[in-house]
């Protein structure tokens, strides 16, 4: 067996543990615990959407034990300032010097809750953060953690007293991530483990989730990413798809090169989870969705006889010639 194939296969054996570790407290929401791996293993950020009540928090707040990762949690409100996300410096009377107080983004993984409750300048106090893994404070700069990650979360339903996130912050996002309420056998069990110690928060609190890789590790993990092969073919795949959204008839905007970027990357991800070096066609599709559905804008006189941008997304992938 090559060191390729061995490295590749650690890395599925990771993803796997962590899948299961996840799972202990997470009921059911398999592809929602897969694309948050994929956006932390390709270094990227994710939106996650979903009603009240999902478990949006605690999903982000177990994948942090599972990866052995600092963890902090930013509650977004109109009133939030900048500086109350990247920090600020304080007068210290003691010493008689300005030191730095580090806001909250000074972390591994980031949960950005409701963060469409904030304005934009407040929301755009993270696209430093995002881009550059940097925060200026008073015209310095300071380096954040390698394997710094955004999970921000919105309320899909409830709109009064919101920002919409600007097209170039949610370009930031690697992936939209939607959860879904459960199946109703998933809440039955659910509501069952509610009554014992098994409730997934006491689950987490006790320390029975097991921490499968360390912060440090997180990086060569990252890198073995690269080592998946992907044919120019389905490359041309992605482009072909991601160029689609640019022409068709019902949107103002289509997904951008950075849209492309993140599909390849995104598909090359998924190949990996499923223990393979080499992605196919079916990567990319999968993942079209996630990577490239928030991204577009819909004309209003589309958007008012109710077409969605998945709907959107469907006639595009449809249309668009998979490679053999």
């Amino acid at each position: 067996m090559s060191d390729t194939a061995m490295d590749l296969d650690a890395l599925k054996e990771i993803l796997t543990r962590a899948r299961g570790e996840v799972s202990r407290v997470i009921i059911g929401q398999e592809e929602v615990i897969e694309q948050c791996l994929i956006a932390i293993f390709t270094g990227s950020h994710a939106l996650i959407e979903g009603v009240p009540g999902v478990a949006k928090t605690l999903l982000v707040r177990t994948l942090s034990r599972v990866l052995g990762s600092e963890f902090s949690r930013i509650q977004f409100t109109p009133d939030l300032m900048p500086t109350d996300i990247t920090g600020t410096h304080i007068f210290d009377l003691a010493t008689g010097r300005f030191s730095l107080v580090r806001g909250p983004v000074f972390t591994t993984f980031l949960l950005a809750d409701e963060i469409n409750r904030a304005p934009a300048k407040t929301q755009s106090a993270l696209l430093e953060a995002m881009q550059e893994r940097t925060v200026t404070i008073d015209r310095k700069t300071h380096p954040l953690n390698p394997g710094f990650t955004v999970f921000a979360t919105q309320n899909p339903v409830e709109h009064e007293g919101t920002y919409p996130l600007p097209e170039a912050q949610k370009d930031r996002f690697m992936l939209k991530i939607v959860m879904d309420t459960p199946s109703r056998d998933e809440e039955l069990l659910l509501a069952g483990r509610t009554l014992t110690d098994q409730a997934p928060e006491a689950v987490l609190a006790a320390g029975l989730v097991q921490t499968v890789l360390p912060e440090e590790s997180l990086p060569p993990m990252r890198a073995l990413l690269l080592k998946v092969g992907i044919k120019d073919e389905i490359v041309a795949y992605a482009v072909d798809i991601s160029r689609k959204t640019r022409t068709h008839p019902a949107l103002l905007a289509g997904a951008g090169p950075r849209a492309t970027q993140m599909l390849i990357l995104a598909a090359r991800a998924r190949a990996a989870m499923d223990g393979r070096d080499f992605a196919i066609p079916d990567d990319v599709k999968s993942m079209a969705h996630s990577v490239l559905a928030h991204r577009l804008v819909l004309r209003p006189e589309f958007e008012i006889e109710g077409l969605t941008a998945t709907e959107v997304m469907d006639g595009v992938i449809r249309d668009v010639a998979v490679p053999r």
